[in-house]
């Protein structure tokens, strides 16, 4: 267990926090363009890290749809089976005169129902696959175009800095012509 530390040294510390603070201000000021491509680094680091976020949770979007879907497909498989199964129930109970036919009778009605429900279902997941597919490739295509304008934008900014440089080595020179 640590000892509390004296006041003394806390506020030792917090001076020396407080120089550092100074000091990084300082540079900052004499270091205006550094600061800038490096926000502009911070900015495509923080696009890349957003975009590798999205691409995991898109990845993890898309298994747990396969996963549905698969489940989606395998119902429709035992519904359809059950169906079968049922219907060849249906026709050893009718060779049997079974008093239990009207029920199994409105049960088969109602599989056949839930059948026809279940369809429209995965036609709709096959829908939606195809729209997310669209929405994905918009998605792509809009992050290549910003890197394109930021790629432009970083074109232009070294292009100004390096026409302020040169007209700035000429008016040094000119006034040093002056003397």
């Amino acid at each position: 267990m640590q000892s509390p530390t004296p006041p003394a040294q806390e506020q030792q510390q917090q001076q020396q926090q407080q120089q550092q603070l100074a000091l990084r201000i300082r540079n900052s000021a004499h270091s205006h363009r550094e600061s800038a491509s490096e926000e502009e680094r911070e900015d495509e680091e923080a696009s890349r890290t957003a975009l590798s976020t999205f691409r995991a949770k898109e990845e993890e979007i898309e298994r747990k749809k396969m996963e549905v879907k698969e489940k989606v497909f395998a119902q429709l498989g035992r519904v359809e089976e059950e169906s079968k199964r049922l219907a060849v129930i249906q026709k050893e109970l009718e060779a049997m005169a079974d008093p239990t036919r009207k029920e199994v009778s409105a049960i088969r009605k109602k599989i056949d129902a839930v059948n026809r429900e279940v369809k429209p279902l995965g036609h709709n997941c096959l829908k939606k696959e195809k729209e997310y597919k669209e929405a994905l490739e918009a998605f792509n295509g809009k992050n290549r175009e910003k890197a394109q304008l930021v790629n432009r934008l970083i074109e232009l900014v070294s292009e100004s800095e390096r026409l302020r440089m040169k007209k700035l080595e000429e008016l040094g020179k000119t006034v040093d012509s002056l003397r």
